[in-house]
């Protein structure tokens, strides 16, 4: 089962651990998610938990979007995502809140987000290739070289100029450092995906769960 929730990218700073090992974190702030809708088996094939994220003005939504916040009891919101085969507590309903309780300092997570985006970018940038000579008369500066073999048609992966960035990543196996329920921020170690102030979404991790499962069936046997 996943636990997960909804959070929005601050910045990066570094903090002190009980050592006294200096650790580089980023900042994620996680005010109480909305339950917006609880997707079961028999009803939609699967079961997933929808979870919303930070207020925005009526204004700025349309009626199908207040109607569905409406069940809820709540406001519309900018971001709003599913948790797949959510285990988030006993007997979760539509309009409860997660809290960022719901995770503990030392956990592993996997954090999902929108890297930055660097618009239209030649290949040497994109890709890092390499650039052909620079000498009077070579015309190969920075073209993208040969497009294949074959006459009027261009092999699917060819790197080539386009656009850069914008992508979504997971940054996996990510650990929480400091949990702090006052402030509703999250410290996690290292860096995650997106530009400051993007939202971003934290799950537990998958491997580590895995190497649980492995080692509780290893000492099975």
């Amino acid at each position: 089962m996943t636990k997960g929730i909804l959070g929005k990218k601050v910045g990066m700073t570094q903090v002190f651990t009980e050592s006294g090992e200096l650790v580089p974190v980023t900042v994620v702030e996680v005010t109480p998610n909305i339950v917006l809708q609880v997707k079961t088996v028999e009803n939609d094939g699967y079961t997933a938990v929808q979870l919303g994220f930070d207020d925005k003005r009526e204004v700025l939504s349309n009626k199908p979007e207040q109607g569905h916040v409406a069940k809820a009891n709540t406001t519309p919101k900018r971001f709003i995502s599913e948790i797949r085969d959510a285990q988030l507590g006993d007997d979760v309903k539509v309009g409860d809140e997660i809290k960022v309780d719901l995770f503990a300092a030392g956990e592993a997570v996997d954090v999902t987000g929108t890297t930055k985006g660097h618009g239209y970018q030649g290949n040497i940038h994109k890709d890092g290739q390499q650039r052909g000579p620079m000498a009077h008369g070579s015309r190969y500066h920075r073209r993208p070289g040969s497009l294949g073999s074959i006459i009027n048609r261009v092999f699917k992966g060819k790197k080539l100029p386009g656009r850069m960035g914008n992508n979504t990543r997971t940054m996996q196996s990510l650990k929480i450092v400091r949990v702090d329920t006052d402030n509703n921020v999250l410290l996690i170690k290292g860096n995650v995906p997106g530009a400051n102030k993007s939202f971003v979404t934290i799950k537990n991790s998958v491997k580590a769960n895995t190497k649980k499962n492995l080692s509780k069936q290893k000492n099975k046997q």
